[in-house]
């Protein structure tokens, strides 16, 4: 299992960093041979479940997610959205947060548990510096774009 924590500042309002990382179809934009499809329907809130469909052609899978704590930023208090992973094969969990940063800007935090079953401990540093590395390009992505 690895334990990871990304932390960037954007020149962004919170509302507008939160819409950025909680539109989760986006994230496919984001992330290299990833498909996102939302099988709730809307709006985002507890509750809410996706799959991000990672790979190609037969060496594809699911990460079935579900947002079990949705708190929106409002009235300048920090936001915070909880992702469960609920698949077969990645499990863990990830938490979104967007709070007041220097000069206006927001602060953005990443903080992701994952494990992938079946793969020995002994990858645990390989994950860790290729989720590290993902998920931060993903996150300055979805800072960047609109």
């Amino acid at each position: 299992m690895v334990d990871f924590l990304l932390a960037r500042t954007a020149p962004l309002p919170l509302d507008e960093a939160w819409r950025r990382l909680t539109r989760w179809e986006r994230h496919a934009d984001a992330v290299p041979l990833t498909r996102i499809t939302v099988v709730t329907p809307g709006p985002t809130g507890e509750g809410t479940r996706f799959v991000a469909r990672t790979g190609i052609g037969p060496l594809r899978f699911g990460d079935p997610m579900e947002v079990t704590v949705w708190r929106p930023p409002a009235d300048g208090e920090p936001g915070l959205c909880r992702l469960e992973k609920r698949g077969r094969v990645v499990l863990g969990w990830a938490e979104l947060e967007v709070r007041p940063g220097p000069g206006g800007r927001a602060r953005v935090q990443w903080h992701e548990e994952l494990r992938v079953r079946f793969l020995p401990s002994l990858c645990d540093p390989l994950l860790h510096r290729a989720a590290r590395a993902v998920f931060g390009r993903a996150l300055n992505r979805l800072l960047r774009t609109p």
